[in-house]
C-alpha cells in the first residue's frame, strides 16, 4: 500500500468563494447598467431586479434549482444579451454563496452531532453500550448502510469484529483480520485512515478468502476505515460502509476520524471504569472473605480451646464426642484404626467408608460421602482412627475447619490414651511374664501376690482363663502385638510377647472359640494370616505356665498340619491334640469322635458302635464285616448309613476314618461305655 492511497482527513477551506452579501452587492454595483428611469421609466432595470430576486432567494434559503433558474427567466422576459451575461454571473455568485452556506450549515450540524456524541459517550458507563453508541452514531452521521468497529488483540496480533450496526451477515459479524489484511487490517497496522470506492474490485489491499467471503455475504462495496487511537496506541478501527460503490469525501473521512477520536477516549474511559468496578468488586469480595475467614478462625480457635481444656481436665473420649456434636450441631462417632467404635453422640451406629477414610488421610481434609463427613484422626502421618459427622448435609468452610480441628483434638486425646495404655501394657507385660514363668524354676513364686497385682489391673484370675499364642509373618509381629494388646484391654486380659510369639491371657472357658475368633479378627486387621493356638481353661495363676506351653505346641501343630491362618485348641486337633496336651482328656476325645453313635445305641439298644468297629477291623470290607457280625450285608449297609447320618457325610474320609478308628480303640482300651455297644 503506497502513501498515495491514504485518504486525506483535512477539510479544504472555501477560499475561492467570496462572502455572499459582499460579493452580491459589489457585483451588482460593478456591472449594473444604467437604470431604466434614465430613459423615462420608473421601473428598475432587469439586472437590478434579478439581483434582488437572487438575494431574496438566498435569504429565504431557497433550493439551488430556484437560483439557477434566474437566467432562463430573464431570457424569457426578453432581456438584452449584455444583461443576461451579467445576470448569469450574479447567479453563479449566488450559487457559490449557497454552497458555502450549505457547507457551513453541514459543518455546524456535524459539530453539534460530535458535541452530542461526546456528551452521550461521556454519560455511558458500560463498555458494550459505549461501543454500540459509537457505531450507531457513525452510521447516522455518514448516512451509511453499515457501521462497525473492530478491536485489536495484541496476543493474537489481529483485529476482531466487536460490534456492528446494520449488519445482516453472521459470517461478517465474526470476522478476524490479520494485521495488514484487507482494508481494516491495513488501518490497524499503519494507524492511517483508508477508503475504497468499491472494495471488491480494489486491488490495492491484500484480499483473503475469509475477508472477501464475509464482505461479499454482507454485500459491501464502498468502505471507509479510520483508526481508534489512544496516544501512540491503536486499539481498533471504526468503519462506515455502503452496499453500493461510494466515493468518500475528505469531509466524511474527517468526520469519521473525529468520531473515532471521541470513541477511543470513551472506550478507554469505559474500560478503566469497568476495571475499577471489577477491582472494587474483588476488593469487597476479598474483604468479605477475610472477615468470614477471621470469624471462622476465631470460632475454630475458641472451639479448639474448649476441646483442649476438656481433654486436659481428663475428660474421656465420650465427653469429647458429645462436645464436638454440640459444637457442630450434628451426630459424632469416633472409631479406632480397626473401625471399632470408641464413642458416639447424637447418632446411630455408623461405619466410616474405607475409601473415604483413605482419601481423608491423603488430603488431610474432611471428606463428604454417602451423606456423612469423615475426617481421619492423624498424628503426623500415623493414623489413630477416624471421626464421623452425621446430620449435616452441607458444611460451611468455618464448620469444616472446626470439624478438622476436632479431629486434631481427638488425635491428641487418643495419643494420651495410647501413652497411658502403653505404660499400662508394660505393667501388664511384666505381670504376664511373671505368670508364665515355669513354677518348677521359680518355686518361691508368690501366687497370692500375682493375683493381687492382676486385680489392680482389672484382671480377675479367679475366673476361668485361657491362654492363646498367636503367630504371623515376622514383619507384622509388632502390629500383631499392638492389636492383641488392644484386644486384651477390651477383654480384661493380659497380652505381651514371649519367645518371639504374641501371648494373650483372657477370660474364657472355650479356648477353641477364642482361638478361632482371634485368628479371624486379627487376620482382618493385619491383612495377613494369623495362626492362633489356645489352651485352657484354668483358674488362678498356677496353671497358666502349663497352658502357655500347650498353646505354643498347638500353634506349632497347626503349622505342621498346613493349617496356618486358623485357630484351634488342643482338643480340636483330634488325636494329635491328645498327644500334644499335658492334660489330655481321653474321655472327651472319645465323646467328641463317637458321641452321637454312643448316644444312639444307648437310647435305642442298637449295635451301631460294634458294626462300625467290625467294619474298620475288617479293613473297611462290607462282606467280611457281615461275616464277623453274622448278619446280612444289607444290615451292615443300613447301619453304616445311620452312622453317616450321625457323624456326617465325611465320616469315611481318610482323615476322619483315622480319628474314628483311633477313638474306637481308645474306647475299648479304657472300657468306657461298656454295655451292648462296647
Amino acid at each position: 500500500m503506497t502513501a498515495g492511497h491514504r485518504a486525506d482527513t483535512r477539510t479544504p477551506a472555501p477560499t475561492d468563494t467570496p462572502a455572499p452579501a459582499e460579493a452580491t452587492a459589489e457585483g451588482v454595483k460593478r456591472t449594473s447598467p444604467p437604470a431604466e428611469g434614465a430613459q423615462g421609466t420608473s421601473a428598475p432595470a432587469e439586472p437590478e431586479a434579478a439581483a434582488r430576486r437572487l438575494l431574496d432567494l438566498l435569504a429565504a434559503d431557497a433550493h439551488a434549482e430556484a437560483l439557477a433558474s434566474q437566467p432562463a427567466r430573464s431570457r424569457a422576459a426578453g432581456v438584452a444579451a449584455p444583461d443576461i451575461t451579467w445576470i448569469e454571473e450574479a447567479t453563479a455568485t449566488a450559487l457559490s454563496v449557497r454552497r458555502v452556506l450549505d457547507q457551513y450549515r453541514r459543518r455546524e450540524a456535524e459539530l453539534v452531532a460530535l458535541f452530542d456524541t461526546a456528551g452521550d459517550l461521556a454519560a455511558l458507563r458500560d463498555l458494550d453500550a459505549v461501543l454500540r453508541a459509537i457505531v450507531r452514531r457513525a452510521r447516522t452521521l455518514l448516512g451509511s448502510d453499515v457501521a462497525y468497529l473492530t478491536l485489536n488483540d495484541p496476543l493474537a496480533r489481529d483485529t476482531f469484529m466487536r460490534v456492528t450496526d446494520g449488519s445482516v451477515s453472521a459470517a461478517f459479524q465474526q470476522l478476524r483480520l490479520g494485521m495488514g489484511e484487507g482494508l481494516g487490517g491495513l488501518v490497524a497496522q499503519t494507524a492511517r485512515p483508508y477508503a475504497s470506492t468499491d472494495y471488491r474490485t480494489d486491488h490495492r489491499y491484500r484480499h483473503t478468502g475469509t475477508i472477501d467471503d464475509g464482505v461479499a455475504e454482507e454485500g459491501l462495496r464502498g468502505i471507509l476505515g479510520v483508526p481508534l487511537r489512544l496516544g501512540e496506541e491503536i486499539i481498533g478501527v471504526l468503519f462506515a460502509a455502503d452496499r453500493t460503490p461510494r466515493e468518500f469525501t475528505p469531509d466524511a473521512i474527517a468526520l469519521l476520524g473525529s468520531l473515532a477520536d471521541h470513541a477511543a477516549v470513551a472506550i478507554d474511559s469505559a474500560r478503566l471504569l469497568d476495571e475499577t468496578r471489577t477491582a472494587l468488586t474483588r476488593l469487597e469480595a476479598a474483604n468479605a472473605t477475610a472477615r468470614a475467614h477471621g470469624e471462622a478462625l476465631h470460632l475454630a480457635s475458641d472451639a479448639h480451646d474448649r476441646l483442649t481444656r476438656l481433654v486436659l481436665r481428663g475428660a474421656g473420649i465420650d465427653d469429647v464426642a458429645a462436645e464436638i456434636a454440640a459444637l457442630l450441631r450434628g451426630g459424632v462417632a469416633v472409631h479406632d484404626t480397626d473401625g471399632s467404635e470408641l464413642a458416639r453422640s447424637g447418632t446411630g451406629p455408623v461405619t466410616p467408608s474405607a475409601k473415604t477414610l483413605a482419601a481423608s488421610r491423603t488430603d488431610g481434609r474432611a471428606i463428604r460421602a454417602d451423606g456423612v463427613w469423615t475426617s481421619a484422626v492423624l498424628a503426623g502421618t500415623e493414623s489413630l482412627g477416624s471421626i464421623v459427622l452425621t446430620g449435616r448435609a452441607d458444611l460451611p468452610e468455618a464448620d469444616r475447619r472446626l470439624f478438622e480441628r476436632a479431629a486434631l483434638v481427638t488425635a491428641m486425646l487418643l495419643l494420651m490414651r495410647r501413652s497411658v495404655a502403653e505404660t499400662e501394657d508394660r505393667v501388664r507385660g511384666e505381670l504376664l511374664d511373671d505368670l508364665l514363668v515355669d513354677p518348677t524354676t521359680a518355686p518361691r513364686r508368690n501366687s497370692g501376690g500375682l493375683t493381687l497385682r492382676a486385680r489392680r489391673l482389672g484382671v480377675d484370675l479367679s475366673r476361668p482363663h485361657a491362654v492363646a499364642v498367636l503367630d504371623s509373618e515376622p514383619s507384622l509381629r509388632p502390629r500383631l502385638a499392638e492389636e492383641t494388646a488392644r484386644r486384651a484391654r477390651r477383654l480384661g486380659g493380659l497380652a505381651g510377647t514371649r519367645h518371639g510369639h504374641v501371648v494373650l491371657v483372657a477370660p474364657s472357658d472355650e479356648p477353641g472359640t477364642l482361638a478361632r475368633t482371634l485368628a479371624a479378627d486379627l487376620g482382618r486387621a493385619l491383612g495377613a494370616p494369623v495362626t492362633a493356638g489356645a489352651a485352657g481353661p484354668a483358674r488362678g495363676p498356677e496353671q497358666l505356665a502349663a497352658l502357655h506351653a500347650e498353646a505354643l505346641r498347638c500353634v506349632t501343630a497347626l503349622h505342621a498340619l498346613d493349617r496356618t491362618g486358623e485357630g484351634a485348641d488342643s482338643a480340636e486337633l483330634g488325636f494329635i491334640g491328645v498327644l500334644l496336651g499335658d492334660r489330655a482328656d481321653v474321655g472327651a476325645y472319645v465323646e467328641r469322635m463317637l458321641g452321637p453313635v454312643l448316644a444312639y445305641d444307648s437310647e435305642r439298644g442298637t449295635d451301631l458302635l460294634r458294626t462300625l468297629r467290625a467294619y474298620y477291623d475288617q479293613g473297611a470290607s462290607l462282606s467280611r464285616a457281615k461275616d464277623a457280625l453274622h448278619v446280612h450285608v444289607n444290615t451292615v449297609v443300613q447301619r453304616l448309613d445311620r452312622v453317616a447320618q450321625l457323624l456326617g457325610p465325611d465320616w469315611n474320609t481318610p482323615a476322619r476314618a483315622l480319628e474314628i478308628h483311633l477313638a474306637l480303640r481308645v474306647h475299648r482300651l479304657t472300657g468306657r461305655g461298656a454295655g451292648r455297644g462296647a
